[in-house]
C-alpha cells in the first residue's frame, strides 16, 4: 500500500477535481505484476492502468488500491466491474470513496462477486493524501490552505502598505511549486491595493489555468491592478456580495471590462462564496493574505491546513501584526511538523485532521 500511495503522487497537481489514486497488482508469489496511477482528470483510473499492465497475470492476484474502485460511469467507465472481471481474488483498499455515486457500492460489487475485500490499510496516510477530495465531497467546499510569511516576532510587514520580503530562494521555490499544484490562490482586496501582486506560478511547471481569487466585499480592486494583466495564466474572480454588486454597478462593469469575473455571493461571510467556487472547479485554494482574510477564515472554521514561513528577521513594535491570540492554537494542529528552507522555518499542520 505504501508503494501504491507513492504511485498516486504522480498525479499531484493534474487530477483535479478527481482524487489521487495509485494501484498495484501483486500475484500469488508476492511479485508486483501491474502498476497504475490516475494521472489526469478524464484519463484512465489507476486500477485500469494497473490491470492493463498486469494482463492475464491479474487472475488470482491481489489488487492494492488507495481508494475504493468506482462503481459509476462518469468521464470514464466504472472500475469495480473491471476489477472483478479481471479475476482479482483479493482487493486491499486504503479508504472508502465518500462520493455519493460510490460510497461503498464499489466494495459491495466486489464482495458480491467473490472478491475478498479488506479496507483500512494505511487509512490515515491515504486520507491525508486525499484530504482535498474528502473535503470537497463531505464539506461541499474547496480545501483551504492558509499561507503566511512572518517575521520571528509574528509580523507581516515593516509598516502598513510597505511590501516586505521575508522569504528567500528555497522558500520561494516551495511557494511557487505549491501554486503549480493547487486550483486557486486567494487574497483580500487590501493585499491587492497594498502589494499589487501578480499571483502567478513562476519557476514551476503548471499544465492548467490557475484561478486567482480576490475577496473584495466593497469592490475596491482597481481595474488597472497588475493581476488583471495576467489573464493568460488563468481567470481572476472578484468575490463580493449580491447587495454590493447591485449598489456598485459601475465598479462591476469596470472590473468585468478589465477581464475579471465578478461573483456575487449571497452573504458577506467567506462560507457564502465557497460552494460557488467549488462548482466553478476550485477544489483547492491557498489563502495568501492578508491578516483580515486569514482571521475571517479561521473564525469561520474554513481553514484545513496551515503553512507558515517564519523568517529570522525581527520587524519590531511598529510593524504590522498578523492575527491576535485565540485564532490559532499550535497544540491543536494535527500532524504538525517543521522544515528548514535555508534560514526560513516552514511550519505545517492540519486544523481539522485528515480523516
Amino acid at each position: 500500500m505504501r508503494k501504491a500511495l507513492a504511485l498516486a503522487e504522480r498525479g499531484r497537481g493534474t487530477t483535479s477535481p478527481n482524487p489521487l489514486v495509485g494501484a498495484l497488482v501483486v500475484d500469488r508469489d508476492g511479485i508486483i505484476v501491474g502498476r497504475g496511477a490516475h494521472r489526469v482528470a478524464g484519463g484512465p483510473h489507476a486500477e485500469v492502468v494497473a490491470l492493463e499492465d498486469a494482463g492475464p497475470r491479474a487472475r488470482g492476484a491481489t489488487l492494492y488500491c488507495t481508494l475504493e474502485p468506482c462503481s459509476h460511469t462518469g468521464r470514464t467507465g466504472p472500475c469495480a466491474p473491471l476489477v472483478s472481471g479481471a479475476g482479482i481474488a483479493r482487493a486491499v483498499i486504503a479508504i472508502e470513496d465518500p462520493n455519493p455515486l460510490v460510497n461503498g457500492r464499489g466494495l459491495t460489487h466486489l464482495r458480491d462477486r467473490g472478491v475478498d475485500v479488506t479496507v483500512g490499510v494505511l487509512r490515515e496516510q491515504a486520507a491525508e493524501q486525499n484530504a482535498a477530495f474528502l473535503t470537497n465531497v463531505r464539506g461541499k467546499r474547496p480545501y483551504v490552505i492558509l499561507k503566511a510569511a512572518l517575521s520571528a516576532d509574528g509580523k507581516l510587514s515593516a509598516a502598513p502598505g510597505v511590501r516586505t520580503y521575508l522569504t528567500g530562494p528555497s522558500a520561494n521555490r516551495r511557494i511557487h511549486r505549491q501554486r503549480a499544484e493547487v486550483d486557486a490562490i486567494a487574497v483580500g482586496s487590501g493585499t491587492i491595493r497594498a502589494d499589487d501582486p501578480l499571483l502567478t506560478a513562476r519557476g514551476a511547471y503548471r499544465n492548467r489555468p490557475l484561478a486567482r481569487i480576490v475577496f473584495d466585499r466593497r469592490l475596491r480592486t482597481p481595474p488597472g491592478a497588475r493581476l488583471l494583466s495576467t489573464l493568460g495564466a488563468g481567470p481572476v474572480i472578484i468575490i463580493s456580495t449580491d447587495v454590493e454588486c447591485a449598489d456598485k454597478g459601475t465598479e462591476v462593469k469596470a472590473l468585468t471590462a478589465a477581464g475579471a469575473r465578478v461573483l456575487a455571493a449571497p452573504g458577506p461571510r467567506l462560507a457564502d462564496a465557497l460552494p460557488a467556487l467549488l462548482e466553478s472547479g476550485v477544489t483547492t485554494m491557498v489563502l495568501e493574505g492578508g491578516a483580515a482574510l486569514h482571521r475571517a477564515a479561521l473564525d469561520e472554521g474554513l481553514v484545513d491546513a496551515v503553512n507558515l514561513y517564519i523568517a529570522p528577521a525581527l520587524l519590531g513594535a511598529g510593524a504590522v501584526d498578523w492575527i491576535g491570540g485565540g485564532h490559532l492554537a499550535w497544540d491543536s494542529l494535527h500532524g504538525r511538523h517543521a522544515t528548514w528552507l535555508d534560514d526560513v522555518l516552514l511550519v505545517e499542520g492540519y486544523v481539522h485532521g485528515t480523516g
